[in-house]
């Protein structure tokens, strides 16, 4: 169970006062749940993803992560790959991981349909290629949380398409908690278990909706474009981060509460 109650969190700014990057944000995510933020540019997702990281501790407020298995730390992948160009393909997924998780990680990278390029440097990778090294990365270590940081943006349609659907196959086999921001509103809806709408900063949440279709989706599938639809028209500045004060109720779903997660 991950969950997070963040009071306030700031930064200084150059002249001298304070901003308020999120306040009053409290969300919580099952074990082995699929949570997407989706909020305006600037509301503090990415903020928010390295605080329950641990790559900043400086808030008010509390995150909390039961780690029932004790593994590993969180997984990370983010808008760019972030790979070491002097390293090889297995090298890069080995430098997170342990000696004795050699085979994993080859098995991962050929699951990746990555296995001719092993011992090639990222330098003659195409970008879709290297995003998924990253992403073999990611769960080399079976992480009982996976933060993603927007990391399929600026891929054209069918590269992200794949990627996607590796990353919903991966995570179904392992069951990590993944927390994942986007700014497309259509990706939340295909691959989430709920979506959580931040306002603009400093961030809260101002609308959670649980996502009932059923698995495989795609964000072009017409069940995500339709429940798009009604969602916009119920709250047409949904994605500035305004909202009236409506309940998550009153969005229902196209497909009934079927659930396949």
């Amino acid at each position: 169970m991950l969950d997070i109650d963040i009071i306030r969190k700031t930064y200084p700014d150059r002249g001298g006062r304070s901003h308020v990057a999120l306040a009053d944000l409290r969300v919580s995510a099952r074990a082995g749940e699929f949570l997407c933020l989706v909020g305006p540019s600037g509301c503090g997702k990415s903020t928010l993803l390295n605080l329950v990281g641990g790559l900043d501790r400086d808030m008010e407020g509390q995150i909390r992560f039961d780690d029932q298995a004790g593994g590993a730390g969180p997984g990370f992948m983010f808008q760019e790959p972030r790979l070491m160009p002097w390293l090889t393909v297995l090298d890069n997924v080995l430098l997170v991981s342990t000696p004795a998780q050699r085979e994993r990680a080859v098995t991962l990278l050929q699951a990746m349909e990555l296995g001719e390029v092993l011992h090639a440097y990222p330098g003659r990778l195409s970008g879709g290629m290297q995003r998924r090294v990253a992403l073999a990365r990611a769960f080399v270590n079976d992480p009982a949380l996976l933060l993603m940081d927007e990391p399929f943006v600026s891929l054209d349609a069918p590269t992200a398409d794949r990627l996607r659907a590796m990353l919903v196959e991966l995570w179904q086999r392992c069951r990590s908690t993944v927390l994942f921001v986007t700014h497309d509103l259509r990706e939340a809806l295909a691959l989430a278990d709920r979506v959580c709408f931040l306002s603009a900063a400093p961030g809260r949440v101002v609308l959670e909706l649980p996502v009932a279709l059923p698995r495989p989706r795609m964000p072009n599938d017409p069940a995500v474009l339709a429940l798009q639809a009604q969602l916009l028209a119920q709250h047409p500045d949904l994605l500035t981060g305004l909202i009236a004060g409506t309940r998550v109720t009153d969005v229902p779903n196209p497909q009934g509460n079927e659930t396949d997660a």
